[in-house]
């Protein structure tokens, strides 16, 4: 089945957009600013109104027992005297009670009584309400009957209370901008006696005031001065933590973007990328292999029983069939290559840099056998899954993201009529020649089980006196079905299979047993040179596989040289260096192969622990094309013989060759103007009877 991309609808899209939105983050700081400030103001606002209220009671409370104090002297020592006129005032005109007798000798007791106090004004009022004495003449006569004041002290009741900043006449003069306590006090001659009248007594109290002011003042100063201490110290604690709390919201929408960037782009279950990021990394693929002249490879598997798993076992069972599919996937890849979850069980690979087909036959193989074996143990099953692979490739099968997946993905489908478990790519031309190349691999595996390798050797000559000095053994491959095959069509298929570690170490026995052979057969034998693979050098376990050969029989090692290519020395010229010098450290020969073509640097040639440096075949058929060619040689043999290292020309073929090399002191030749690579019985009989240059 193939599943269609999904493209978000345009609600998803606002919604998910708007998941991303970056939101304004809490400003701690901001509201702790203005929180603080308003408490401030608040609590001075609070303290003051409280202070004031306190304070101005307490002296209006004090001002008023001194009030009462003075009215109780006026009341047992002057109000006997002017009793009689306050009680009978009411019958005089109020525009004569100014004129009356009485008002003078009551001005002078009340003077008298006032002298030395704060007192500013006195007025007395009769039981009607009626002014019949003020310090001020003109208020005599008022009415006060109805005033709140008079008639508390008229019940009995002292009433005070504080006048701020007023303006009134006193002693018959202006007296501007005070603070005045007036009280309504009731006049009775006992404590228990009956109120005989009202006196309303005025104190200034603008100094007390004052006092009360510039101490209400230091107080807020003192207060302010606190909370602002104290609100800078929570301002720092604050601040950090809105440092915090910011720092910590910026994550939080980080990880949010992150979680929906992700859920947008990959699969769930797996965790994988989802298909329309498959499709977006192929298409980087594609770029970057317009650029380079690359190509990019597309496959597509499906898994199939997966269904079975579902209706017996249940979905749960089946997910995590899934997760292990996509684990198995992943690691049969390189760290580079692209998986992908493209549908509910298909999946998509992507590799770039590819080697060619062969290279592509060998992943699908692999993820083949790394996705149905072994059996997937889940829970106490053991569950079998098939798998169908369609292979496209960039540009051949497409010029798009697009085209190449949907190719992969018809190929797969392909497979899939064809039968489970194989895979197909997306030509016919293609599927010929992978089938061809799995052909190959399985005679391979078959050719080393049943012994069909078989080493050729190719004898080097001395061009001084034309005697066999040693002889390189090359791997022939005697297919019973087909005869010999050329190694250009099985050598690189050992290398990408692996299968060349086991065929290498074939090789190496099998030459340290025929040297020691013709050696115990009195035959002048000769050393014997084995080519190594790239992969063995890099094969750690290679040294101990060498050590084991030689371990046979002490005169293994003065028969084996080793031949291995400038270029693989130099794709790790540090760890070559160490392998190799622990190598001739045994007593075995080391041989630089196809020296000229890896680019080696002069300081590292120094260096390497060998002792031959063989001429790469392409330098000795350019000799006789030109003088360039012949200087180039002659530079070579000059530079090997002032490191003293013997020099070998692969290769040679006409005489002309072999007249020049001897011109240049070249030490020795190998190739087929002496002979070609023949059978160990035929390079026995044909040259171990002559007279050789014997070693060991």
């Amino acid at each position: 089945m193939t599943y269609a991309l999904i493209q978000p609808d345009r609600l998803t899209t606002q919604v998910m957009q708007s998941q991303l939105t970056p939101r304004p983050s809490f400003g701690l700081i901001r509201y702790f600013s203005v929180a603080s400030l308003l408490g401030i103001l608040v609590a001075l606002t609070v303290l003051l109104l409280f202070y004031r209220d306190f304070a101005f009671s307490a002296l209006t409370d004090h001002e008023t027992r001194s009030n009462i104090a003075l009215t109780r002297v006026f009341a047992n020592t002057i109000w006997p005297n002017h009793a009689a006129y306050v009680k009978g005032a009411s019958a005089t005109p109020k525009a004569e009670l100014a004129q009356r007798p009485e008002i003078d000798p009551l001005r002078r007791d009340v003077l008298r009584q006032m002298k030395g106090l704060n007192v500013v004004k006195v007025k007395i009022y009769n039981l009607d309400g009626l002014t019949v004495f003020s310090t001020d003449p003109k208020q005599i006569g008022e009415d006060k009957s109805a005033n709140s004041g008079f008639l508390s002290a008229k019940a009995g009741t002292t009433v005070s209370e504080i006048t701020f900043r007023n303006s009134f006449d006193a002693f018959e003069q202006v007296i501007n901008d005070r603070n005045l306590v007036s009280s309504y006090i009731p006049i009775s001659e006992g404590q228990n006696a009956p109120v005989e009248g009202v006196m309303e007594v005025y104190s200034d109290v603008t100094d007390f005031v004052t006092k009360l002011e510039k101490t209400q003042w230091r107080i807020v100063g003192g207060v302010f001065g606190s909370l602002s201490l104290l609100y800078l110290f929570l301002f720092t604690i604050v601040r950090r933590a809105d440092n915090l709390i910011r720092a910590q919201s910026e994550q939080t929408h980080l990880t949010h973007e992150a979680m929906v960037f992700h859920q947008a782009n990959y699969d769930a279950l797996t965790g994988l990328p989802n298909r329309s990021n498959f499709s977006e990394r192929v298409d980087g693929l594609i770029k970057a292999a317009k650029r380079g002249g690359t190509k990019v490879a597309v496959l597509c598997l499906d898994v199939g029983g997966l269904k079975k798993v579902n209706d017996s076992l249940g979905n749960a069972t089946g997910d995590r069939l899934l997760q292990d599919v996509s684990k198995r996937l992943t690691e049969s890849l390189r760290e580079a290559d692209i998986t992908a979850r493209c549908g509910h069980v298909e999946f998509g690979a992507a590799l770039s840099g590819i080697g060619g087909i062969e290279h592509l036959v060998l992943v699908a193989e692999k993820i083949h056998q790394a996705v149905v074996n072994p059996l997937y143990a889940i829970d106490s099953h053991k569950l079998a899954v098939t798998t169908n692979i369609g292979i496209s490739i960039y540009p051949d099968d497409g010029k798009d993201a697009s085209e190449i997946i949907g190719s992969a993905e018809a190929a797969m489908h392909h497979a899939k009529q064809l039968g489970r478990n194989n895979y197909q790519f997306h030509t016919a031309a293609m599927n010929a020649r992978a089938m061809a190349l799995l052909s190959t691999e399985q005679n391979l595996r078959q050719a080393l089980d049943n012994e069909e390798f078989v080493l050729h050797y190719q004898p080097k000559v001395d061009l001084a006196t034309g005697k066999i000095t040693s002889a390189e053994a090359l791997i022939r491959w005697n297919d019973p079905r087909t005869g010999l095959v050329p190694p250009g069509r099985f050598i690189p298929i050992l290398e990408e299979t692996g299968l060349i570690h086991d065929v290498g170490r074939w090789a190496l026995r099998q030459a340290i047993a025929d040297y020691l052979r013709w050696r115990a057969a009195g035959l002048p034998a000769v050393r014997i040179a084995v080519n190594v693979s790239p992969l063995q050098l890099r094969n750690r376990a290679f040294i101990d596989e060498v050590r084991q050969a030689i371990g046979i029989d002490e005169h293994a090692a003065a028969g084996l040289e080793l031949e291995i290519t400038e270029s693989v020395i130099m794709e790790d010229v540090k760890h070559n260096i160490a392998s190799l010098q622990e190598i001739r450290n045994m007593g075995i020969s080391i041989a630089i192969d196809d020296f000229g073509t890896g680019f080696s640097s002069l300081a590292y040639l120094a260096r390497l622990p060998v002792d031959t440096l063989k001429i790469d075949r392409s330098f000795v058929v350019d000799m006789t094309a030109g003088p360039q060619g012949l200087a180039l040689v002659s530079t070579i043999i000059k530079l090997a013989h002032s490191l003293k290292l013997k020099v070998v020309a692969e290769g040679v073929e006409t005489e002309e060759q072999s007249r020049l090399l001897h011109l240049l002191d070249c030490d020795e030749m190998q190739g087929f103007l002496f002979s070609k690579p023949v059978p160990g019985d035929v390079f026995e009989a044909r040259f171990l009877t002559l007279p050789v240059v014997a070693v060991g």
